[in-house]
């Protein structure tokens, strides 16, 4: 080695222009060495920075240190108890801290509880369709979609109603049975009034069906079912669809109104959502729709159900244009006019 000293020499003759002859007589050393220190990249090493290289830090002693041992085991014996809780636990054993650090301490430690197990339920072809209501904002008004689908397929039927009552859940249902070409044989609803009066399962009873409903479902022959409140999972096969009908079809473009809008479902229906690869079944609805369950569907009812309490609709009676009369002049002489035309004269 030559040394810092004069290896920054060496880098200041060779920028000079110095030969290596007059750098090792410069420096006293050899040409040889000159050369070597040149070649081997010795000059650049020499010149560079060195590097600093840090080592851990020294550990801070923390209050909370002597009691980490209590907490853990108590959180491992009672994963649910609340930091507020531990600290009075660990200020009875002497603890002098504050709230703070045993919170964040807590938060870190604490054991995770593992995910819950989702088991999708699915349901064999013609077995069971999901039915939901969901409301949307437009500009001319505040609308209600009625989504139909089918649980094995995924084939799916929507329209938009101004009201969520049990007159709009008949026609949408039915509509519904003739865009499919049947019937399933249940249909899973969530707790809507037009179809559960009261539901008294959780606290040992039973459900309570509308009875106007129950004659629709047998008119039609399905089976009606009503998921347990608050188990959204139990219905996933239409809530995960409304997020869709937001996102894909709403979401982004205008309407000119509510002939515009159900005419656009429709098409978009056709075009987009029963044609794509479904996430779940990796196959199109429509595929399996035709394949599987088409045929598996009760055959159409006869007719419409007619209600024997939902009063009749009224039609909107069409405005007569009426003929304006026409106004006719009419000329107006005297009376001695009239004598003398009488009696033969002008």
């Amino acid at each position: 080695m030559i040394g810092w000293e004069r290896a920054v020499r060496l880098r200041h003759y060779l920028e000079e222009g110095y030969t290596q002859s007059e750098i090792a007589r410069e420096l006293g050393i050899s040409r040889r060495t000159v050369y070597r220190w040149i070649k081997s990249g010795n000059l650049d090493r020499e010149l560079s920075p060195a590097t600093v290289t840090y080592g851990p830090r020294p550990p801070v002693a923390h209050k909370l240190d002597p009691y980490k041992a209590i907490i853990r085991q108590r959180l491992a014996d009672y994963p649910e108890l609340t930091a507020v809780r531990l600290l009075a636990e660990i200020r009875a054993a002497g603890y002098p801290g504050g709230y703070t650090q045993l919170k964040e301490y807590v938060r870190r430690v604490r054991p995770k509880a593992p995910p819950e197990a989702v088991v999708r339920f699915e349901t064999p072809p013609g077995r069971q369709a999901q039915v939901d209501f969901a409301h949307f904002r437009f500009p001319w008004a505040k609308r209600y979609v009625l989504l139909v689908v089918l649980g094995y397929s995924r084939y799916g039927w929507l329209q938009f109603y101004p009201r969520q009552d049990m007159r709009t859940l008949f026609a949408g249902l039915e509509s519904a049975f003739r865009y499919f070409g049947g019937v399933p044989r249940e249909l899973l609803f969530d707790q809507m009034k037009s179809v559960i009066t009261r539901d008294l399962r959780d606290e040992g009873g039973r459900l309570m069906e509308n009875a106007e409903f129950l004659r629709f479902c047998a008119h039609w022959g399905f089976r009606p079912r009503a998921c347990r409140p608050y188990r959204a999972k139990t219905k996933g096969k239409v809530e995960r669809p409304i997020r869709y009908v937001r996102q894909s079809f709403v979401y982004g473009r205008e309407f000119l109104g509510d002939a515009d809008l159900n005419a656009r479902a429709l098409r978009w229906l056709e075009t987009v959502a029963n044609v794509r690869d479904h996430r779940t079944t990796r196959e199109r609805p429509i595929d399996r729709l035709e394949r599987d369950e088409r045929a598996k569907l009760l055959p159409l009812a006869a007719r419409p159900y007619r209600s024997l309490v939902l009063p009749l609709e009224k039609k909107k009676r069409r405005s007569r244009s009426v003929t304006p009369v026409p106004k006719i002049e009419v000329e107006r002489r005297p009376l001695q006019t009239y004598s003398r035309i009488a009696r033969g004269g002008s």
